[in-house]
């Protein structure tokens, strides 16, 4: 009875970043996202092999700092946490032009992240969400970037609202590629 309970646990994505059928690389610092927070380091995988003009996108805003110091705007809990926006208000982006949706087979399970938009498909610029829940209406819908694989906790203690009294910022955002020296 247990073991069917921890499964239907793990394949809804409630104990936190369990990936069973969503294989992830682990040992690719260069698609490694770390998302610095007050509270500590988020950690999350990225996933060119889904969505890579999306990614490539996240990691071009990383490495010219375009993140660092941005607020969560849209915290709603037991659904996401939505950040990015320069404007701090959800309609802002990069001066970079909008990106072609790659929506992918990926699913919104508590820890997933995926790129924001407006109503238009092909609007996503540098807002992101990370999902506190799993919410399978916006599968297809959403261009799925990544997981977190550890920090999860970080996540859930981002202040609430829209906006929040008192929105949490990013401290910084880097590739582990860029801050790590791996050892060959």
């Amino acid at each position: 009875m247990m073991k069917k309970l921890l499964a239907g646990v793990l394949a809804l994505g409630l104990a936190g970043p369990a990936v069973s059928e969503q294989s992830l690389d682990l040992k690719d610092p260069e698609n490694t996202l770390y998302l610095d927070l007050p509270m500590g380091r988020v950690v999350i995988q990225m996933r060119p092999d889904k969505a890579p003009n999306n990614v490539e996108r996240i990691k071009t805003l990383v490495r010219q700092g375009f993140y660092d110091g941005l607020t969560f705007h849209r915290v709603i809990p037991n659904f996401m946490a939505q950040g990015g926006d320069p404007a701090g208000n959800g309609s802002g982006g990069s001066d970079l032009p909008d990106l072609k949706a790659e929506f992918n087979d990926l699913l919104h399970l508590r820890g997933t992240m995926s790129m924001a938009r407006s109503n238009s498909p092909d609007s996503a610029n540098s807002q992101f969400f990370i999902m506190f829940s799993r919410m399978s209406a916006l599968d297809g819908e959403y261009t799925i970037i990544g997981r977190v694989t550890s920090g999860m906790e970080f996540v859930d203690a981002i202040a609430q609202g829209e906006p929040p009294a008192e929105p949490t910022k990013i401290v910084k955002m880097t590739l582990a590629s860029d801050v790590d020296n791996p050892v060959n």
